[in-house]
């Protein structure tokens, strides 16, 4: 079996926005999807681990594409092991057409968690250690890892929004994923028809649950970049972004 793990996706239409390319949120979905096929072929994926308590979490993810696939286009995500960590992992994307057209890549970062305690547990305890075998340090992915982003108690609260059934994933907590369209829709129909995302990137730092309200605030950098802070109901911060746009 190969490092590398190579999986087929179409951008169905009802997964693509006006303009007719596929959406940020469900190219996310499609790379921690390909994370659990990978992993999971390889003897550390989600089914396992439930069985012994244990569980992946996204710590950190960075997307950062050329353009968007194309509705009804079929396209591939290839992933891979980096690095590990007792605690972390890093594992990288690149989404590639069947012509071998490169659309753009993403890096991630987890963590494996007790999923009684919601603690950090060792990675190597799986399988002693099996994960190593699986490493791939040489395989390229050319875009800037997910960075701290640094945001002023400055930041405008733009938005307050609740948090329902359709938000929470299988750890029983928000999914990643529904963070970054929520994040998305800060901005209106307006702005995309005139801008697109270069670089979406975002940092988890605590879980938020059903019925939690998340409150954003918003502010530019220096680079002319927006940092998003998301903070739940009884003030702990859950997130932070930064997106790009040119």
């Amino acid at each position: 079996m190969d490092k590398v793990g190579r999986y087929e996706f179409l951008a169905e239409p009802f997964h693509c926005d006006f303009s007719g390319r596929l959406f940020m949120g469900h190219l996310g979905n499609h790379m921690l999807n390909a994370a659990d096929f990978h992993s999971s072929a390889r003897g550390f994926g989600m089914k396992y681990l439930m069985t012994i308590n244990r569980s992946w979490v996204l710590s950190r993810l960075a997307i950062e594409m050329e353009e968007m696939p194309q509705q009804y286009t079929k396209f591939n995500v290839e992933t891979w092991v980096e690095s590990a960590m007792r605690y972390f992992t890093s594992r990288n994307f690149a989404v590639v057409g069947n012509d071998g057209h490169t659309y753009g890549y993403g890096r991630s970062i987890w963590a494996m968690i007790d999923t009684e305690s919601r603690q950090p547990t060792d990675i190597f305890s799986i399988d002693n250690g099996a994960i190593n075998n699986w490493i791939v340090a040489d395989k390229s992915c050319p875009i800037d890892k997910g960075g701290r982003v640094k945001m002023s108690d400055d930041a405008q609260l733009v938005r307050t929004i609740d948090t329902y059934y359709n938000d929470v994933d299988i750890n029983g907590h928000i999914n990643s994923v529904k963070y970054i369209e929520h994040i998305l829709d800060l901005w209106d129909l307006e702005w995309y028809r005139t801008h697109q995302i270069k670089r979406f990137e975002i940092a988890y730092v605590a879980e938020a649950h059903a019925g939690d309200t998340l409150s954003f605030y918003r502010e530019t950098d220096e680079n002319h970049a927006f940092c998003v802070r998301i903070v739940r109901t009884d003030g702990t911060e859950c997130c932070r972004s930064k997106i790009l746009f040119i």
